[in-house]
């Protein structure tokens, strides 16, 4: 029996075999899954160091920030580990190490919202504490304790309540939280406690202490700013718009589905207004924590952060028209091909029109400077949008014609035009095509909805204009070519009549 035990631990020493005994006094071999396990296990750990290093690779500010958050630890550790310093703030010195680890944010305005609402809070609450300890003594031994209880129930229950009114719970939820617990604290255990002045001021120094170290540090290494975070998220969104916009239109009308790009690379693209669908509370949050940054860079104090939050919502609005437009990529009926080509190419031109004035937004606010395109981008967006919706009033009545007739072909300016007179084609197959035009047409509509909030951006934040002389060699061509198309439509309708 020990011979075959160690065959088999030579042939495989890394399973280990245990016999297990019967009733009926035979034995049965166990394998052990101790070898596999620690497989499975390496194989885990491996997985996950390595997604913690692409992580770190693809945005290397988050170990930066963890860096930081290290550092100011390591530098508050020393008021408790050097004895001076100790010695002037007592074992109190370990509400710094909390505030440093509560309060350290990864973007500026994260910290300094929860660094004033810490000193507010603490400080508010310290002196109130403080003033009810002292009625609470004068009114003698038997009821200082009952105004201690009736104070503390009184403020706690109006400060719990405070956090559901939306203005202070959109800045100062945290600094109520912070008044209710220090204010209990303080006034709990000033009942006990003789040197509560000595008490109250050391945790105070510690507490400042903290929130000076958190905020010179994320400040002035490698500063994280949130509404530079929002600014780029708000552009980005604008180009993912535009893509799902262009990607929409090029699938429904190219029955081939062949695009430069890759397949994957084209379905990303598609579904970038899924990322707009998705970002209001990011959007609300940066907002919030970016009005109180100071002022950086480009970014002025009091820069309107709000109303990049608008300008989300506009986008939004936009982002359900595309996700209704692209809906229709996955009906079953799509539509007779005539009518399609009949359609496809002023359809494709109102989806590249208002993706262009979507991307120019974008750039207006990337370089916080007024572009002289717009204006011209936005005219061709309503040209275009007025001739599809001519186009779909041209389209032909669907009552059966007689049988045996056909599709027309004309010469037309040499352009081959398609006259659809008198097809029989029903309803039915003429409402996806017709549904999906009607979209588009109102994504026109939303897209204009953007330009007034990104126009509002431009008055509040007081952009610069583009004056430079490409810009406008920029402007006269684009009115030339604007003016040239409007003597077009006209000589057009004159021919017409």
């Amino acid at each position: 029996m020990h011979e075959k035990m160690n065959n088999n631990l030579r042939e495989d020493p890394g399973t280990v075999e245990w016999k297990r005994k019967e009733a009926n006094g035979s034995s049965t071999i166990v394998p052990s899954e101790s070898g596999t396990i620690m497989k499975g296990a390496f194989f885990k750990a491996w997985s996950f160091l390595k997604k913690a290093w692409e992580l770190g690779v693809d945005d290397p500010r988050k170990v930066i920030h963890c860096l930081k958050v290290g550092v100011a630890l390591t530098i508050v550790s020393l008021f408790y580990y050097m004895r001076p310093l100790y010695e002037g703030l007592g074992g109190t010195s370990m509400w710094a190490i909390m505030t440093v680890v509560v309060i350290f944010e990864y973007t500026v305005g994260a910290t300094v919202c929860k660094c004033l609402n810490r000193a507010t809070g603490t400080l508010l609450a310290g002196f109130l504490a403080v003033g009810v300890h002292w009625i609470a003594s004068q009114s003698g031994e038997n009821f200082e304790p009952v105004v201690v209880g009736v104070s503390v129930f009184l403020l706690a229950s109006a400060a719990t309540f405070s956090r559901f009114i939306p203005v202070i719970k959109a800045r100062f939820d945290y600094g109520a939280m912070i008044f209710i617990l220090t204010f209990s604290l303080v006034s709990v255990s000033g009942y006990r406690v003789e040197k509560l002045f000595y008490l109250a001021r050391q945790r105070l120094s510690t507490i400042i202490i903290g929130i000076s170290i958190c905020v010179v540090i994320t400040t002035l290494i490698c500063p994280i700013w949130a509404g530079e975070e929002l600014h780029h998220l708000i552009t980005r969104n604008m180009d993912k718009l535009a893509n799902s916009l262009d990607c929409c239109a090029v699938q429904y009308f190219d029955s081939s589905g062949g695009t430069n790009s890759s397949e994957k690379e084209f379905e990303k693209k598609l579904q970038g207004y899924k990322c707009v669908m998705n970002s209001k509370a990011t959007e609300e949050t940066m907002a919030g924590f970016a009005i109180w940054e100071p002022a950086h860079g480009r970014f002025s104090f009091q820069h309107p952060w709000n109303q990049y939050v608008k300008i989300g919502a506009s986008m939004r609005d936009c982002a359900y028209g595309i996700e209704a437009l692209s809906s229709c990529l996955i009906s079953e009926n799509q539509g007779p091909d005539l009518i399609k080509k009949h359609l496809s190419d002023l359809c494709l031109r109102v989806s590249t029109t208002s993706s262009s004035v979507i991307r120019e937004l974008a750039t207006n606010i990337n370089t916080m400077r007024k572009s002289v395109k717009l204006d011209f981008l936005i005219e061709e967006m309503n040209i275009s949008v007025k001739e599809l919706q001519d186009k779909l009033k041209s389209l032909p009545g669907i009552l059966i014609p007689p049988p045996g007739q056909e599709v027309e072909q004309c010469e037309n300016d040499n352009e081959s035009e398609l006259i659809l007179t008198a097809i029989p084609i029903p309803l039915a197959e003429v409402i996806p095509i017709a549904t999906f035009a009607l979209l588009l047409i109102e994504i026109e509509a939303r897209v204009e909805g953007i330009v007034d909030a990104v126009e509002e951006l431009e008055t509040l934040a007081e952009f610069k204009p583009a004056d430079d002389d490409k810009t406008k060699q920029n402007q006269l061509r684009n009115i030339n070519l604007l003016n040239r198309r409007k003597d077009e439509e006209t000589m057009g309708v004159i021919q017409m009549v």
